[in-house]
């Protein structure tokens, strides 16, 4: 019963080992049993957290464009330890990270116009950077990337 749990719940999605202990206790299924049929599937691989984290990290944010902060929040949330997360979280650079950041703030600028008055430029500033913030973004850097951004949406509509 527990090894059909399991395989049910793997071929949904990838999931990290406390994903699948959590499931298994949700079932009633003893303890014991639960660590035999997990010791299992992680020998023959179908349960690897390292890779898990790693799968988890390249999906998050390419689809949710989310930060290291966010990202290390989540695994941490699915039970994979911090040296696991840190190693998966190496695999994105600094300016991967930017890149993500600006191309969040330019999609949400297609309709400014550089035209708006200092009330509503500021208005906007929070409204980004606190999108930023939510995707785990450093307030600096979010606030920097969004300057740049207003910056270069208003010269542009002077050109």
């Amino acid at each position: 019963m527990a090894r059909a749990i399991v395989l049910r719940q793997l071929t949904n999605s990838p999931k990290s080992r406390l994903q699948l202990s959590r499931k298994l206790a949700e079932r009633n299924v003893p303890e014991d049993v639960a660590e035999a049929v997990l010791n299992r599937f992680e020998e023959v691989r179908l349960v690897d957290d390292a890779e898990f984290a790693d799968m988890w990290v390249r999906s998050r944010s390419q689809t949710r464009k989310l930060a290291k902060g966010a990202l290390r929040r989540e695994l941490a949330d699915k039970g994979i330890d911090p040296d696991t997360a840190a190693s998966a979280l190496d695999q994105l650079s600094d300016a991967d990270e930017e890149a993500a950041a600006r191309e969040l703030v330019e999609r949400k600028l297609r309709g400014f116009t550089g035209d708006e008055d200092r009330a509503e430029r500021d208005k906007i500033t929070r409204r980004l950077a606190s999108m930023l913030a939510r995707k785990g973004y450093q307030p600096a850097l979010a606030f920097r990337i969004v300057a740049e951004a207003l910056d270069a949406a208003a010269a542009g509509a002077g050109d």
